[in-house]
């Protein structure tokens, strides 16, 4: 009896062994299990902001748990994201980053609080927006050429606004103020949302700022685009030249975004997350939703992701070394 009792017990205790390591138990095969938050670098209303919440909405129901977002702004997007770089490696707090605004940064300033290729890695690309010089429906600027005719006329007075500084805008900006050859006044401003209403009434010349923030503005007349910033026109202002084509061959500035975590992430999480967005950005709804604001919508591998800031990181650095462009 006595050894029958101890084979039972043994036999018990073997299978609630097996039951323990065999079960879910671990985070990442749970996740996720509570609200998760993702981090955008820059205040509500302006592009990064636009296209979180967008992605969020598809994202959240297919994760089965409350997706909130958290404005972390200032220091060109630095301050977000080095919240992310600091958080728990558990997948419960991410970031949408701005790829051209962190891979200036490293060149920009001077000390960060964070490694941005160490202490995050990617999850997917998101999406990709073009820039365009925008003026005030009130400048008499009616091309790019009168608007540097005025800049010239101008020196040291000639403003440029930008949502913050040390971001990929304001660099920007810097970008074309050194292939004009121009002396331009750099006003940086807490985000797109402070600086519009300046630009409307030109008491700020122009901005070189993402494009769906404006949509509202250009279609209502209150603003004007001059020319975009990428290589390629945009399908939603066909007419509008770019900086390339307008005299400045090879003039190339593109706000590219992904969601980044903090790096020690397990790859199960990783993994999960980015199969989840990869397919909520091929709907063809979310897809036209964001195009009509200048957003295109696109996905990536991890690895895709990677290999873009390292070219970003080598593009922003050598623009700010010929441009001789300083910490403010």
């Amino acid at each position: 009896m006595k050894s029958a009792a101890k084979l039972v017990q043994t036999l018990l205790l073997s299978a609630l062994v097996t039951v323990f390591i065999g079960s879910p138990v671990h985070s990442e095969e749970a996740y996720p299990n509570k609200p998760i938050k993702i981090v955008v670098p820059f205040p509500p209303g302006g592009a990064t902001d636009i296209l979180t919440r967008a992605i969020l909405e598809k994202l959240s129901p297919r994760l089965g748990q409350a997706m909130v977002i958290e404005n972390r702004p200032g220091a060109g997007a630095n301050i977000g994201a080095s919240a992310v770089a600091h958080a728990a490696p558990d997948g419960y707090t991410l970031l949408m980053g701005s790829m051209g605004s962190h891979a200036a940064a490293i060149s920009y300033y001077k000390t960060l609080t964070y490694n941005f290729r160490a202490d995050l890695i990617p999850i997917s690309r998101t999406a990709t927006m073009g820039n365009a010089v925008m003026v005030s429906a009130d400048n008499p600027a009616k091309n790019l050429a009168e608007l540097i005719a005025a800049a010239r006329a101008n020196p040291g007075e000639f403003t440029c606004g930008s949502s913050g500084t040390g971001g990929q805008i304001h660099l920007t900006c810097e970008m074309f103020k050194a292939a004009a050859q121009l002396n331009i006044l750099h006003i940086p401003y807490k985000g797109t949302t402070m600086l519009i209403p300046d630009l409307i009434t030109g008491r700020v010349n122009m901005s070189l700022d993402n494009i769906p923030p404006y949509m509202p503005l250009l279609k209502s007349g209150k603003i004007k685009a001059l020319a975009v910033t990428m290589l390629e026109r945009s399908p939603l202002m066909p007419d509008v030249p770019t900086i390339a084509e307008s005299g400045f061959p090879g003039f190339d500035s593109v706000a590219a975004y992904a969601m980044f975590a903090p790096t020690g992430t397990p790859k199960a999480i990783v993994d999960r997350l980015n199969t989840e967005l990869n397919e909520i950005l091929l709907d063809p709804v979310l897809k036209a939703k964001l195009r009509e604001q200048g957003i295109e919508v696109q996905g990536s591998t991890p690895q895709a992701v990677s290999e873009y800031m390292d070219r970003e990181i080598a593009k922003w650095a050598r623009v700010i070394k010929e441009a001789n462009i300083a910490q403010e």
